[in-house]
């Protein structure tokens, strides 16, 4: 009888080490190098007909920056909408909801994920989603999302803060050479806003690594849909003739130069503030926060010591630019991590579908009366192109 005890008590332990070897092996972890890659994708808002341009899209992107951890900032699926024309398998028909068919609209949204979770799911490189408020306008519930994801072997998308809503929050720590969390990935659901109960979560959960961390916050970033309030704080009113002005609120305004650049289709008033964004600096752990949402906007700034940034959604049924956003983080200095814009050039049908840097320049300076004429002449047609493409998008 002892004899039999102890065997089992043997298998069992051997048991363990297994569970604990799978769990170490799921984790994310800096290389040997000591580095670490995640490549951002926003907004594929398609259906089950996927472009022919976003498959590829993605493909391209995995192939060129070979990331460690992709990340999608919501928007999987377009809920309804006017069709498209000659970007995938059926022309004029666009949207995953089928009206008073909740299983339907299942299945289609079942079928976009596969086509835009399955290139990073078969070369087997985890990925993790924040959900958008498209993704909500499907009408399949978190808890159905939550099923979809599951069927995904390296999908890290879990339901973390259990809140009344239901929303789908999550952490995703990435460890260094001893093992420990060394930056911190804070995954949030505000594709129907940002409640106080959340708030509360990430301030508790935060917290709980602050300590474990022997009192010092673990350096993170903040991935979600819909931008904070508080990047107006990088714009500046100017004058409708000025180079990057675009008109909100019945005003014009541009990035501040020296503070933000990039690429912006709209403009965020300033002098807005979020519970969110007091949150962070509250707990002192978020350096850096970057969103989706407009799809035709690529820009970085720095506001009160936090990185912010828009990147480029790859819903092709509507105008470009699309693009993604590549992070590349160093365990010895993870505090000056890079972030990276890259626009999608070309297309697949032609076969030179491509990725290019994003390169900004700061604004112009005119060194004599004829050319800044002719400078504010550019200028005011520029604004007027990206006021139609904010239209159209």
């Amino acid at each position: 009888m002892k004899k039999i005890i102890s065997i089992i008590l043997a298998l069992s332990f051997v048991f363990s080490l297994c569970i604990c070897a799978d769990a170490e092996d799921n984790a994310l972890r800096f290389d040997e190098n000591g580095n670490f890659r995640i490549l951002q994708i926003s907004d594929p808002q398609d259906d089950h007909y996927p472009a022919y341009d976003l498959v590829n899209f993605i493909k391209l992107a995995i192939d060129e920056f070979d990331p460690d951890l992709i990340v999608m900032t919501g928007d999987i699926v377009e809920d309804s909408r006017a069709g498209d024309l000659g970007i995938d398998g059926e022309s004029f028909r666009e949207g995953v909801k089928v009206n008073g068919d909740y299983n339907q609209t299942f299945m289609n949204v079942k079928k976009t994920c596969e086509a835009v979770f399955s290139e990073a799911e078969s070369r087997g490189i985890p990925f993790a989603i924040t959900q958008g408020n498209n993704d909500y306008g499907s009408g399949v519930t978190n808890e159905d999302w939550l099923k979809i994801y599951s069927e995904y072997e390296h999908c890290l998308t879990a339901d973390m803060s259990n809140d009344a809503d239901g929303r789908i929050d999550y952490n995703l720590e990435i460890l260094g050479s001893d093992g420990k969390p060394a930056f911190n990935l804070w995954m949030m659901d505000n594709g129907r806003g940002i409640s106080a109960e959340q708030i509360a979560w990430y301030e508790s959960e935060s917290t709980k690594l602050t300590e474990a961390n022997g009192g010092k916050p673990v350096p993170a970033i903040v991935f979600e849909h819909i931008p904070v309030d508080d990047m107006g704080n990088l714009f500046e009113e100017c004058n409708f003739w000025d180079e990057g002005a675009v008109l909100e609120g019945g005003k014009c305004y541009r990035l501040i130069d020296g503070l933000a650049d990039g690429y912006y289709a709209g403009a965020i008033a300033p002098g807005q503030s979020s519970e969110q964004f007091a949150s962070w600096k509250k707990q002192g752990d978020v350096i850096g926060a970057y969103f989706g949402h407009w799809h035709t906007t690529g820009w970085t700034g720095v506001y009160d010591g936090i990185e912010l940034g828009f990147t480029y959604g790859c819903e092709f049924a509507k105008p470009g630019p699309y693009g993604v956003r590549v992070f590349d983080i160093n365990e010895n200095d993870v505090e000056n991590f890079g972030s990276k814009l890259y626009t999608y050039e070309g297309s697949a049908k032609k076969g030179n579908a491509r990725f290019e840097l994003q390169t900004d320049e700061p604004y112009k300076v005119y060194s004599n009366p004829i050319e800044e004429f002719f400078g504010a002449i550019r200028n005011i047609i520029e604004l007027l192109s990206r006021e139609i493409k904010q239209l159209l998008s």
